[in-house]
């Protein structure tokens, strides 16, 4: 089955469209963009660039998908997006590619959620059922773990970790790395426990949420650094997977400080 292409929508030659993709009026699809099957762009959509976007796609009018990165440095190179499958992207989001000062490639993974007006900046590495409510704005180089939830209006600074299952509030300002199964809260947002809600929702055992919680505990609430403390995590814990991934987080470090407790 072919593609349903509005009169009013603008497919550029060598651009892609998958079966079963209904492409709304007043859209706007660049040369060398490729969308899957089963993809609905509502109207209004503007899709530039070497962007990919995947199966059963839903984007909503206004969208800014694929046009070049907010970087003062780009100077038109070829850099990519990539968007996973089953995503849905609500009104007035920008998703930018990646530059050649990085790996010149933005990646989203699939089921992930953007509500209005959030924004990918370039080079940021999102994984898989992931949400960014309304307003969210995560800031270039950035990599946002797998389910991971960020509440409406909250900013991210650029080359922050978000790791796996972590959770930030609303109108928080994220400006180091978030251990997964965390969450961040205020402004400058500070480590302000577990995500156990998130935890339970996930299937997670109690024994191993009460690891995690005692994991937790021993690296946040001693004398010395948190290095140190990891170092010194009992063997029993590091056994519990959950432990196990906040350790390797946390011992892999990054461009931006950990984000702690007050």
């Amino acid at each position: 089955m072919s593609a349903t292409i509005h009169p009013s929508a603008v497919i550029e030659d060598g651009a892609k469209i998958g079966d079963g993709s209904i492409i709304g009026p007043f859209c706007h699809i660049g040369k060398d963009v490729v969308i899957g099957s089963g993809a609905d762009l509502k109207s209004h959509v503007a899709v530039s660039g070497y962007t990919t976007i995947g199966d059963r796609a839903r984007i909503f009018p206004f969208a800014s998908i694929g046009h070049e990165p907010q970087d003062l440095k780009f100077q038109g190179e070829k850099t990519t997006l990539s968007i996973g499958d089953d995503c849905l992207i609500r009104e007035g989001v920008t998703m930018n590619p990646g530059t050649a000062g990085d790996e010149s490639n933005t990646t989203i993974g699939n089921k992930c959620t953007f509500l209005a007006n959030s924004h990918v900046a370039h080079d940021c590495q999102i994984g898989s059922n992931v949400i960014f409510s309304n307003g969210v704005l995560v800031a270039g180089h950035c990599k946002v773990g797998n389910n991971v939830i960020i509440g409406g209006g909250a900013g991210v600074h650029q080359f922050c970790r978000i790791g796996d299952n972590s959770f930030i509030g609303g109108m928080a300002g994220l400006e180091n790395d978030l251990i997964p199964y965390g969450i961040a809260l205020g402004n400058r947002a500070y480590l302000g426990g577990l995500n156990i809600v998130g935890m339970k929702r996930a299937g997670v055992e109690r024994d191993s949420i009460h690891s995690t919680r005692a994991a937790f505990k021993h690296i946040f609430s001693g004398d010395v650094s948190v290095q140190e403390a990891v170092d010194a995590l009992p063997a029993e814990l590091l056994e519990d997977d959950m432990v196990a991934k906040i350790a390797s987080f946390i011992k892999a470090s990054g461009d931006r400080s950990l984000c702690t407790p007050k």
